[in-house]
């Protein structure tokens, strides 16, 4: 990995190794679109943020404080899970050409820690929603830093237009990554 930008591949949080990072990617989102299929996009971005992998994880799987400083995400709650495991009730809502326009998924969250978080909707506003945070360690110069990546493979129904989801989701994960290396530095930093 470049020390003054940040890889976005699929695999990006699966290496063990310690990334050496310079200051300068230090909260500077890194995005990447790609079309999968004619209605599907894959997402991909990462931020580095200078806490733990602990500390990021923490505000992480704080699933219920996620509405609290996640932009245009109104409700996050967990559910009852038939079996056992973590369900999640997300809801963001955000405002464009006059319109309010809002989405809700329901998803079933796997957790490795403190490497990988992975989701897929089982009920929802979208055909296909599913993906995952990956945290990777890093060092920037002696300070103990982590590389927060998410990947989203996103199909929308066909009332909705896919550029403007891709170009709305794409904007809102960048200041959703913001707003999560902000909550850490501000709890942890």
């Amino acid at each position: 990995m470049n020390q003054d930008a940040l890889s976005l591949t699929p695999n990006a949080g699966a290496d063990d190794s310690v990334l050496r990072l310079s200051t300068s990617v230090v909260q500077r989102v890194s995005i990447k679109t790609e079309k999968i299929a004619p209605r599907q996009r894959q997402i991909l971005a990462a931020v580095v943020i200078p806490c733990g992998l602990e500390q990021v994880w923490k505000v992480l799987t704080d699933y219920e404080s996620l509405a609290d400083f996640v932009p245009n995400l109104t409700t996050s709650r967990l559910l009852g899970r038939p079996d056992g495991g973590i369900r999640l009730e997300q809801i963001g809502a955000q405002c464009f050409l006059n319109f309010k326009f809002c989405a809700r998924v329901i998803l079933d969250m796997t957790e490795v820690f403190p490497r990988e978080i992975g989701f897929s909707m089982v009920e929802g506003d979208f055909k296909k929603f599913l993906g995952k945070w990956s945290l990777q360690p890093a060092l920037v110069g002696e300070r103990t830093a982590t590389v927060l990546s998410y990947e989203l493979i996103v199909q929308p129904p066909l009332a909705m237009p896919i550029q403007l989801i891709e170009h709305h989701l794409c904007h809102n994960l960048t200041q959703n990554l913001l707003a999560i290396c902000d909550r850490t530095t501000q709890q942890f930093a």
